[in-house]
């Protein structure tokens, strides 16, 4: 009888094992779109979009799929998208020329919202901090960052004025690798980060150097996180990035600050390579992804586990809700399992 149950103890601690241990469930794939936009509007309403003019809709939790094809856009790479509701949404096109579009009927119609056609324009990701109020940024022309607003919920857009704009070092750009280099708070401050030859963080300040890997055109931050702080601003996030040439290197992938930039760290165990995004579940819970895999800190990004070695571009949690998704290329759509 001790040696049955023993071995049934054995059992089910090896059933246990592989259960916590499948923590990310695929939800679709197959599909012709390489998706680096991703919205949750909360745990069942969640949008995508990608390239070859691909939109994607789940009204339940990624269970079932609505593709689209934006008709005039079939060969725009749609590298971000923000949704609002199951019918509202806002997907940008990076150029040349640049394009925003919103539907409100649940993508069947888009409507150009943002068109820019100068030589060099190039959007790389947006950000809103309600229904009204968004953010837009772009590659540098003429060595200043494009930053454009939305006051009534992407409906028109208005350009800060170059004398606004940060000022762009030599080798220095933005990655639209996942719709997730810039935060914009509700006090109308914003960050974002670039990379390239040069990586540093932007805000009102202007731009203050980053301890991540640089020098390449392939390397610096690519995302950023900022820690829930309720109404007040919050001086707590962390970046990540790397080299997409190298995506298994973790040399100065990942940084963090508690003071708004001034002082930074590094992880005592950082991510297992490149990633490309990064997102608060908790303020001690944060998932990463890029196109050698996802992994997750449990300790408020000290140290981090690797959970997946399939690839992914981006990852973000509801809006509205605690499920947590993941897309990425081949129309790969996924959610983890905590």
């Amino acid at each position: 009888m001790t040696a049955r149950l023993s071995l049934l103890s054995l059992l089910l601690a090896g059933l246990s094992f592989c259960t916590t241990a499948q923590t990310i469930e695929q939800l679709t794939s197959g599909k012709a779109t390489s998706i680096r936009g991703l919205c949750a509007v909360n745990d069942h309403i969640v949008w995508v979009s990608g390239s070859q003019g691909v939109v994607g809709k789940s009204l339940d939790g990624g269970k079932t799929w609505k593709w689209i094809t934006v008709k005039g856009f079939e060969k725009t790479d749609f590298r971000d998208i923000e949704a609002f509701n199951a019918n509202t949404a806002i997907i940008m096109g990076i150029g040349e020329p640049a394009h925003i579009l919103k539907t409100t009927d649940g993508g069947d119609n888009w409507k150009v919202v943002f068109a820019d056609s100068t030589k060099g324009m190039f959007l790389d990701a947006m950000d809103f901090y309600d229904n009204k109020h968004g953010v837009v940024v772009g590659d540098p022309i003429d060595s200043k960052f494009f930053i454009a607003k939305t006051t009534n919920g992407g409906n028109t857009w208005k350009k800060t004025p170059p004398i606004m704009q940060s000022n762009a070092m030599a080798g220095e750009a933005c990655f639209a690798s996942s719709g997730s280099n810039i935060h914009y708070f509700r006090n109308k401050d914003f960050l974002f980060v670039s990379g390239g030859t040069v990586s540093r963080l932007h805000d009102d300040a202007g731009g203050r150097s980053i301890p991540i890997i640089q020098g390449k055109e392939s390397t610096g931050a690519n995302s950023i996180a900022v820690r829930n702080s309720g109404p007040r601003v919050s001086n707590t996030f962390i970046i990540t990035g790397g080299d997409f040439t190298r995506d298994k290197d973790t040399t100065r992938n990942c940084v963090l600050t508690n003071d708004g930039g001034q002082t930074w760290f590094h992880p005592a165990t950082p991510p297992h390579g490149y990633r490309s995004s990064i997102t608060y579940i908790t303020n001690k819970k944060l998932l990463c992804c890029g196109t050698s895999g996802v992994d997750l800190s449990t300790d408020s990004g000290l140290t981090w586990r690797l959970i997946s070695e399939t690839g992914y571009h981006v990852c973000r949690k509801a809006k509205k809700g605690k499920t947590v998704f993941l897309a990425g290329s081949n129309g790969r759509v996924a959610r983890l399992i905590l």
